[in-house]
Parts: structure tokens; sequence; C-alpha cells
């Protein structure tokens, strides 16, 4: 029997949702690409995205997020184009909400409305290192667009301001108009352990757009970090130590000793804070036995916090139907459905 995991299935896949886009912007803007960020200003009626969404266009490995199904995406990246070469801020107003659009060429038949501002990366030199701040975690992405030309953008303590060339917008109620828009810090997970469920979980995570931090001492899953964003091959209480903060973590070794370890050290404050999501794997007998050995004020501080058995009731069986349904419940548990 293998001693590891397979090491085929021990690559990294890329991630997605606002995450991909912005560090993706980053790259684009330190290698000095031909790029613009389209940013959505305002939405009416039916539409793929609210208001903040984002997609990069013109960069070196092609455009990265999506502002519609597919159909709209040709013609922003044709004003993407003229932002880049002119570096200045180009604005759209794509309007798909009448009854001719829904037998029109593209078929958009959205219904809908949006209004966009295309940002050259080249003009935007600090970008990169403020997107650096927020994949960090060091704060949510703020941004704050003028009609004139004015952009500042936040991360935390990090302020950045510029002044872009600029025409007006073609809608009359943006001739002195102010956006103010939030990106929120990419959601971090840490996963105790690694095991069968591994393969599937932390990529599609990833693709999701959180930051994955897996903890695992055990040379037998060692090859399993490389699926993270991070790998620490330390104790509970040294992952728990370091500055970022954390919006969920996970106990799954299939390992009796190793999950209390974990839960006794998740049950503690770190650098001043609970991580307020605990997801545990396994069945309510297997926590029942967890609880009974670990010390009475780590119950009750875990008691409130603690999802036990983790993952949403899908349907099916094996590791893969297992990972599918621990991240739904991350994401439920992130966008605060109920």
């Amino acid at each position: 029997m293998a001693d590891s995991p397979d090491p085929a299935l021990a690559k990294r896949s890329a991630p997605g949702g606002p995450r991909a886009v912005l560090e993706a912007s980053a790259a684009a803007a330190a290698r000095g690409d031909p790029a613009s960020l389209a940013i959505v200003l305002e939405t009416e009626g039916s539409t793929y995205v609210r208001p903040g969404a984002m997609a990069l266009f013109g960069a070196r490995d092609g455009q990265v997020g999506w502002l519609s199904g597919g159909c709209i995406e040709p013609d922003i990246e044709l004003r993407a184009q003229d932002a880049a070469q002119s570096q200045g801020i180009e604005w759209m107003d794509i309007d798909t909400r009448s009854d001719e659009d829904l037998f029109a060429g593209s078929a958009v038949g959205c219904r809908g409305r949006l209004r966009l501002a295309l940002l050259p990366l080249a003009a935007l030199r600090e970008w990169p290192a403020l997107i650096d701040e927020w994949r960090r975690g060091h704060g949510d992405l703020q941004i704050d667009l003028r009609s004139h030309g004015a952009l500042a953008a936040t991360v935390g303590d990090e302020r950045m301001r510029w002044t872009l060339a600029v025409n007006t917008p073609p809608w009359a109620s943006a001739e002195t108009a102010q956006w103010k828009l939030e990106v929120p810090a990419p959601p971090s997970v840490l996963v105790f352990g690694a095991g069968p469920e591994t393969p599937t979980l932390l990529p599609l995570l990833r693709t999701l757009g959180w930051v994955v931090t897996l903890v695992e001492r055990r040379s037998r899953w060692s090859a399993a970090g490389a699926l993270a964003d991070h790998a620490i091959e330390r104790s509970p209480a040294q992952a728990l130590a370091t500055a970022r903060p954390h919006d969920a973590a996970l106990v799954m070794h299939h390992h009796f000793d190793l999950d209390r370890e974990a839960l006794e050290h998740l049950a503690e404050s770190a650098n001043g804070q609970q991580i307020g999501f605990v997801g545990l794997l396994g069945p309510v007998r297997r926590r029942e036995d967890l609880f009974r050995v670990l010390p009475a004020s780590a119950q009750a501080s875990l008691a409130p916090r603690l999802h036990s058995p983790i993952g949403l009731k899908l349907g099916g069986e094996g590791p893969e139907a297992i990972a599918l349904s621990i991240a739904a419940q991350l994401q439920t548990h992130r966008h605060g459905e109920p």
C-alpha cells in the first residue's frame, strides 16, 4: 500500500472568485501588461453580478473573471484595450433590458443594466503592493472612484491615490458622481489534518476563493501540502500563533488524539481572538467521545462554535461527496445563509 497520497493529485489549483481577479491584476500590473480592470459601479434589473464585481482583460494569461455569462465580455475587452492604450478611465453603460435585446444578434436577454469603469493597470503603480496586503488578510479592499478621475484604494492602514485621465461618463447622472465599493478580504481556513477528502476539498476551496492553510505533521500526508496555499508542519498551537486572522477551522485528521489536540487549542484564544467556525469531521458519537476527554473550559468554549458532523446533507458517499458537503457548508457560513 502506498505510504502517501498519489503525487499526481498534489497539484495546486488556481484560486477563483474575486481573489483570482485581484491576484491576476496585481501580477499583470507588476509585469507591465497592457491590461485593464473592469469594475461594476452600478446595476439595475437582472444582472450576473453586483456592484464591486471585477474582471481583468488584456493580461498575458488572458481574461480572468466574468461579469456575465460570456455575452458581453467581447465588447468589454475592446473597450479595455482602449483604456490600456490611453492610460485613462473608460466607461461603459451596458443595457439589455429592452424587448429588442432578446432577439438581437448577441441574444443577451439578461434584462439588466451594468455601468462599468475600466482602469488601466499600468497607471496604478502601487496596485500590486496593495493587493498583497489584501491577500494577506490585512483588511477589505475599499475603492473610492469619482467621475472626474480621482481614485483611492485602501486596505487596512494602506491607502493609495491616483488621478487618471478621463472623459465624462456616458450617463447624465454621473457627471459629478462618486462610487464607494468594497471587496471583502479573502476568507481563510485552517485545515487540521489531511486525509482521503483532501485532494478534492483543498482545490475546491481555493477555487471558491478561500485561502487554505493545511496543518499536518505526519509524513504520510506531507505531499498534500502542495494542494494548499500554505502548509504548516507544526503543532496546532504553533499554527494558531500566526498573525493572519482565520474565518474557519476544520479538524479532520482521522486520528482521535490529533483531533483532540487541535480542538483543545482551538478552544483557546489566539492573538486575542477565537475562530468563529470550527468544523469536526466524523459522526456524533466520535464528537461525544472527544468532548469527554476535553477540559470543561474547552467544551464550553467550543460548543457555540462547533459544527459537527461537518458538512451539509447533500447526498452521496465517499471522500469526494464529503469534501463537497464541507465546502458547501463553509460557503453557506461565509455568506450568512441560514
